[in-house]
């Protein structure tokens, strides 16, 4: 059986992509490396980042895509490829990883979602912008330093304080 994705050009995705080991911290020790990784990707295939965070073993973000572009594939596939690459090697591959030229730092699969409308779009940033609270590495989401949050804070759309006194589980459907 094949695994279907969304295929619509110009949309916008949510996604959340995880390391393997949920144990480590690694995009956060990696933080400059990832950046540079996000940042030659779009050059050579643009994209825009609407929001984002990076939490120690996941991240979670929206895309714009070109209007006649739809493969965010490829950008995932380049995005893991070039941080594995740049990272020191700790502990090693096992067969199967070998076989696939994986290095074992990133989980094979990623969840992605069309964002359907402002609303969608809307609650998907304000989810992003509240996961650090939501893991417990701050109690203000403003305070976590590697958040798309801080634009929305500058640009105005958001207040500084924002999300300190809202319910935010309760409208995601988790508990």
């Amino acid at each position: 059986m094949r695994y279907r994705r969304s295929d619509v050009a110009g949309g916008s995705y949510f996604f959340t992509v995880n390391l393997q080991n949920r144990n480590h911290k690694t995009l956060i020790d990696e933080i400059d490396l990832l950046r540079s990784v996000f940042s030659k990707t779009k050059a050579k295939h643009p994209f825009n980042i609407d929001a984002m965070v990076v939490l120690p073993e996941h991240l979670h973000c929206i895309w714009t895509l070109p209007p006649d572009d739809s493969d965010f594939s490829i950008r995932w596939r380049i995005i893991k490829a070039a941080f594995s690459r740049g990272i020191a090697k700790s502990n090693p591959a096992n067969a199967d990883q070998l076989d696939r030229r994986e290095r074992g730092i990133w989980q094979r699969r990623y969840w992605e979602h069309l964002i359907r409308n402002d609303n969608d779009f809307t609650r998907h940033v304000d989810y992003i912008h509240f996961n650090p609270v939501k893991h417990g590495y701050v109690s203000r989401a403003a305070d976590w330093p590697y958040s798309s949050i801080h634009r929305y804070i500058r640009s105005g759309d958001i207040d500084a304080d924002w999300g300190i006194s809202n319910d935010f589980m309760g409208n995601f459907g988790e508990r």
